[in-house]
Parts: C-alpha cells; sequence; structure tokens
C-alpha cells in the first residue's frame, strides 16, 4: 500500500509539473487537480505500453517511471523554475499559516472541500467491502459492475492478459476501454490489496473532478459562488425523484429510522421510466472509465476556452464585473498576485503561453481517451469540430485535431483491428432515449425537474447585464449536440448507455444554471429564497442517493468467503494463462483470479457488442456431458473447468462426465477439474 502511494504521489507530482508547459493560469490547488488526472491517465497508457512488451513487473513500473519523469526537463528554464519554486513555497507556507494560525483559514473553500472529500471518501470506500464473510458493495448500481471491473484488474495484475483478450470472452480481442482498471492493476502489483488499488486511485480522481470543475466554472463565468454550485450540480444531478421521499415518510416515524430506510435510488429505478442516474451511484463508481474520462474531458474544455480567447475577453459574462473596461482593470491588477482561497490566479510575469501551446496540450490530454473513455473521445472531438466551426480559428483547432489524432488513432486502431464486436449492434434510430412508453417531454421534466427550464431561463437572460455573453454561449452551444444525438440515435446495445454522452450536456450546462442561481442570490431576500428552493429541486434527488450511500450500511454480497477461498486455490494450482469453463454467471470467483474465462456474463457481452449465443449453448451441453462436451473441450483449448454452487444453480451439471478428470483442488463447494484433452 505504501509503495502504491509513493507512486501515486511521485506519478502527481510529474503532471503537476508538466501542467507549467502550458497553463500560465492555474494556482497550485488547480494544477495539483489537474496533474494528478493527465498523470494517471499516462500511467494507464504508458505503462500498458511499456507492459506490453515486458509484462507487468517491477521493470516495467520502474521503465513507466522514467518515462513519466520526463517534465523535470522543464525546470532546465530558470524563468518556470522560479514560478515552480514560488508556487511550491507559497503553497506550504499557506498550509503552515493555516495549522499554526487556525484564523487564517478561507473558511469557505476549506469547509466545501472539506465537506466534499469526506463523502467521496465514503462513498468510494462503500464501493468495494471486504469482509471474512466475502467481498460486498454498498452500491447497488455497483453490483453487477464491481465484479467486472475485478476481472479487468486481476487479469493484468495475476493472469498476464497481454496483448489483452476480453477477460469474460476468451480469445476476443478486448476493446472496452480499460485503462482505469489497469492503473489499479499497477497499484495491486505494488502491494496495495484489490479494495485498496481501486480506492486510492477512485477518491483523488473524484475529488481532482471536483477541482477541475471548479477551475472550469472559474474561467468561464468568473464568478466565485457559481463556480462552487457548478461541481455540487454536476455531483448532486437529478430530477423530480425526490418526491418519491413523501411516502417514505410516512411511514417511519423518526428521521433516524427514515435514514436508515431511505430506498435505494431516487434518481435510477428498474423497470421504471426513472432513468436519469446520479453521477456518484451511477456513473463514477460503477463505471470507473467514466471517473478519469469525464476529468480529461473538462481539463480539454478549459485549455480551449483559454486558447481561444486573450486576456481581456475572458469571463465575458461575469456576473460581478460592469464593463469591460473595468474588467480589464481588475486584470492588470491582478498580475503577479495569487488570490487567496481561489482555484485562479492571475497571469503569472514569467509564463507566457501562446494558445497553440494551450492547443497541443489540449491534443495530448485529449489522445490519452480512447483506451480510457471511448465516449468521452467521441464528444471532445465531434463538439471541438462544432466549436471550431463556429470560432473560426482554424491554426489553433487544426493543431489541436492534429496532435489529438496522432495519439489516439493508433489506439483506435489497434483496439478495433481483428475485432470481433458488431458494431451494428450499437447504433439505431430510438427517439426519446429510454422513455419506455411515456411521452418523451414529460420523461425529461420528470428525470431532469427544473434543469432545462433553469439553462433555457439562464440563455434567455437579457437586460443591462446579460448573464450569458456571446462567446460563451457559441462555445457552450456545440454541448446541445450530447443531447440531441442521445436521444434520437440508440449509441449502444443497451439505450440507458447512451447517458455516457448525455451527461456532457449536463456537464456544460451546470455553469449555467450555476450562474443564474448565483445572479439570484446577489439580488434581495426573496430571490435569495427563490435561489434556495430552485438549488434543492435540482439537487434533491441526488443528495438523497450520495447520503444513502454515505450514511447506511446497506450491503450487498458478490463473492462469498467460499468463492474468496477458491479464487485462491485457483492461482495457486493453475497457469497464469489458463483457460477456464465456468458457469456465465457476473460475479463467479474466477474473476478474482485474473485467468483467461470462456465466457462470463451474458449481459456484460452483449454490452459490449458481441454474439455470445452459440457458446452459451455449447457451455451448458458440455456441463450436461452431451456426446459432443469433448470435442466442445477440445475446440476451446479448456483447460480446467469449476463445478460449484453457480454451475449446479444455473445449468444441469452432469458429475459422471466430469469424474472422468482429475480433481486438483475443492474449497467450500467449488471443486476444480483438470482438462486432459485426448
Amino acid at each position: 500500500m505504501i509503495i502504491s502511494l509513493a507512486l501515486l504521489l511521485l506519478v502527481t507530482a510529474s503532471g503537476t509539473l508538466a501542467t507549467y508547459a502550458y497553463d500560465d493560469v492555474g494556482n497550485f490547488p488547480a494544477r495539483l487537480c489537474t496533474g494528478a488526472c493527465t498523470a494517471i491517465a499516462a500511467l494507464g497508457l504508458i505503462g500498458f505500453i511499456v507492459a506490453s512488451f515486458f509484462g507487468l513487473t517491477p521493470l516495467a513500473i520502474v521503465l513507466t517511471l522514467v518515462v513519466l519523469a520526463a517534465p523535470l526537463a522543464l525546470l532546465k528554464n530558470s524563468h518556470r523554475r522560479v514560478v515552480v519554486q514560488q508556487d511550491v513555497t507559497k503553497a506550504w507556507r499557506r498550509v503552515r499559516d493555516c495549522i499554526s494560525h487556525p484564523s487564517r483559514i478561507p473558511l469557505g473553500y476549506t469547509l466545501f472541500y472539506a465537506i466534499i472529500g469526506v463523502i467521496l471518501w465514503r462513498a468510494f470506500q462503500r464501493a468495494m467491502i471486504d469482509l471474512p464473510e466475502g467481498i460486498y458493495t454498498g452500491v447497488l448500481n455497483n453490483f453487477g459492475d464491481l465484479p467486472f471491473h475485478i476481472s479487468v484488474i486481476t487479469s493484468f495484475a495475476y493472469g498476464n492478459n497481454f496483448l489483452p483478450e476480453d477477460p469474460t470472452y476468451a480469445g476476443v480481442r478486448f476493446t472496452y476501454p480499460f485503462l482505469t482498471d489497469f492503473v489499479s492493476a499497477i497499484f495491486l502489483r505494488c502491494g496495495a490489496d484489490l479494495r485498496q488499488s481501486m480506492f486510492i486511485e477512485n477518491f483523488v480522481l473524484a475529488l481532482a473532478f471536483v477541482g477541475v470543475l471548479h477551475r472550469w466554472a472559474l474561467e468561464l463565468l468568473r464568478d466565485r459562488l457559481a463556480a462552487l454550485l457548478t461541481p455540487i450540480l454536476v455531483f448532486l444531478n437529478g430530477g423530480f425523484g425526490w418526491v418519491l421521499l413523501w411516502p417514505a415518510m410516512q411511514k417511519h416515524n423518526s428521521t433516524a429510522e427514515l435514514l436508515k430506510a431511505l430506498p435505494v435510488s431516487f434518481t435510477v429505478i428498474p423497470e421504471t421510466t426513472w432513468r436519469w442516474g446520479n453521477a456518484v451511484s451511477a456513473l463514477l463508481i460503477p463505471q470507473r472509465g467514466f471517473l478519469l474520462g469525464l476529468p480529461l474531458a473538462v481539463i480539454v474544455f478549459t485549455q480551449w476556452w483559454l486558447a481561444t480567447g486573450d486576456t481581456e475577453t475572458r469571463g465575458q459574462g461575469d456576473a460581478e464585473n460592469k464593463n469591460k473596461s473595468e474588467k480589464s482593470k481588475r486584470q492588470t491588477k491582478k498580475r503577479g498576485a495569487a488570490k487567496q482561497g481561489h482555484l485562479r490566479v492571475s497571469l503569472s510575469p514569467h509564463l507566457r503561453v501562446s494558445p497553440i501551446h494551450r492547443m497541443i496540450a489540449a491534443g495530448i490530454i485529449a489522445g490519452l481517451l480512447p483506451l480510457v473513455h471511448a465516449h468521452s473521445f467521441v464528444v471532445v472531438m465531434v463538439v471541438g469540430a462544432c466549436i471550431a466551426l463556429l470560432q473560426r480559428r482554424w491554426r489553433e483547432w487544426i493543431t489541436f485535431a492534429v496532435v489529438a489524432s496522432a495519439i489516439a488513432l493508433p489506439q483506435i486502431w489497434w483496439s478495433t483491428h481483428h475485432s470481433a464486436v458488431n458494431a451494428a449492434r450499437f447504433f439505431e434510430w430510438q427517439y426519446g432515449w429510454d422513455h419506455g412508453k411515456e411521452n418523451a417531454i414529460w420523461f425529461w421534466l420528470k428525470n431532469a425537474g427544473l434543469f432545462i427550464p433553469l439553462t433555457i431561463v439562464a440563455v434567455s437572460w437579457r437586460g443591462k447585464h446579460p448573464l450569458v455573453s456571446r462567446r460563451l454561449l457559441l462555445f457552450l452551444a456545440p454541448f446541445s449536440l450530447c443531447f440531441i444525438i442521445p436521444n434520437v440515435l440508440k449509441m449502444a446495445p443497451w439505450i440507458w448507455d447512451n447517458i455516457k454522452v448525455l451527461f456532457y450536456w449536463w456537464v456544460a450546462s451546470a455553469p449555467l444554471v450555476a450562474i443564474l442561481l448565483a445572479r439570484l442570490w446577489q439580488k434581495g431576500f426573496a430571490q435569495r429564497f427563490l435561489a434556495l428552493v430552485l438549488f434543492a429541486c435540482i439537487t434533491l434527488a441526488g443528495a438523497l442517493d450520495v447520503g444513502a450511500i454515505a450514511m447506511q450500511s446497506t450491503k450487498y454480497q458478490v463473492f462469498d468467503s467460499a468463492g474468496v477461498g477458491f479464487a485462491e486455490l485457483v492461482k495457486e494450482k493453475t497457469e497464469p494463462r489458463a483457460l477456464i469453463i465456468h458457469a456465465p454467471v457476473h460475479n463467479h470467483p474466477v474473476f478474482l483470479t485474473g485467468r483467461r474465462s470462456l465466457m462470463g456474463y451474458p449481459g456484460h457481452i452483449w454490452t459490449h457488442g458481441l454474439d455470445y449465443t452459440q457458446r452459451e449453448a455449447e457451455i451448458k451441453r458440455i456441463y450436461a456431458g452431451g456426446s459432443d462436451a469433448p470435442l466442445l473441450l477440445q475446440k476451446y483449448g479448456v483447460q480446467y473447468a469449476v463445478v460449484g454452487p453457480h454451475e449446479r444453480d444455473l445449468m444441469t451439471v452432469n458429475d459422471q462426465f466430469f469424474s472422468r478428470f482429475q480433481v486438483i483442488g475443492e474449497v467450500g463447494g467449488y471443486r476444480l477439474y483438470k482438462i486432459t484433452q485426448p
């Protein structure tokens, strides 16, 4: 665990140092958040390339660190070295002053990040719960995803899965974006246990995501309150699901009883048309690729905004500034001095970054996305192309496109070359997203609540000081495609997965709603009360979802203790690349071993665009001991077979057929057979 934390600190320091090459207006906290996200992505991509040649060995990890140390070369520049020294010294002094003089602590920002940090710590701690009775999750939406991500992590850490096969469907190229899980595999190899390897990455990325959202909103809006509201609106997204709280309140006499018995979710409920899942409970915890893809994309958006505007035009539409001349004067006065407690600092007198350098950096970061989160990469490239058409700053945008493509296209070619994925399964016309038989307009009003109407009000607000400047409106307008396209086109075999694109519409609209609420707050008492009511309506459903995760002790068993013990036996008795046949369920103990699985859960395989029906039928014939069972085992090259509770519950097991094979281990009802081929 200590080595894993040291590794994380080292790469974060490297990523933070790299920001001085392309960002001249970020202060140290903003650089840390940006550096953590970009460095973790680089650790994954570079580490994977190196491990493809050497395996995931100590040598591969050391070589990866050597490459990631490249930003140290930036310190050769004396001006940049001075800025780095000043920032580090200033940050250390502020921490020391806050410890020795608590009265100097910037209370607002400290409380904001402290509360968010505690909530995220608690929520991600419950993503995987390791107990003597087995492995659990405290997040129902993670019940199906956790075993899949474990199978990916262990396939790299224990199964030498290079070049990667799908860990749930042996023999098929792995096309699912896996770099977030590969980073956890690195931590696992550095001494962290399985739970720790996921938690340390998850928590750092989630907290950094708050920071990059805060910084992005501050650059866009130049309003402190709106910048703080933006990450809250993103993390506590939801609709009118909070109305379901009233029936629950009527069943319980006290608040304590109510908190213990809160429904699992107020945002996404199976078998209903409540489908707009909360970011934390439905996206960031279960879908680990999204947890890294989102902050990387927001970092790219921030650099776009800064690159396509000069110092005088940044932040038009600021609710705090009265006119352009006053804004210019204030920016001039702020140069050379950081503002305490603020994630935005003024232009450094020692650093001058051109728009081209920003676009090169944005291109490099965007280029990391295909193997992190493919949907995020598509969003970045499509939205970027649309903004380029509106702005017509061809030199900057062509630079971005060329750099991003140079890094991304080899990854895309590699992951799709000889792929068994049927692309036709991903695309189909379907109106209204996942609205079922419900009217699409009512569906969105119910699921998004007042968010859409408030976005329209913010854009339409006119008067002496419009809320949204023309430049900001043109910049954010293309993000509306992230709402329109997923509402007319199915972009994945499972229509709900369109949320991976839809959520970017919410992220881009959140600053607009935030500035509207901030403007109302700056008015009289009645407007402040209205702002509070509107804020509660938008965030209450999401807050209830997150609160249920953080405060309740409910847990769902994924692997029992016998299964965990059996997994250890499999790791001990089988080779890292052994092929094992077992029941096609999502939580089989084989997924804890990193060994190759002939077939896992059909639901996961289907969402990856693979046709599993023939193999599923053949597995059932093998366990039934059919006449063609020996030939099928030979066809797939199966080396080991499991007969245990899952197999007996799901299929007919012919014990007489398996008695011809050697039993090499048994734990708690799970039996491992060695298959000898004729």
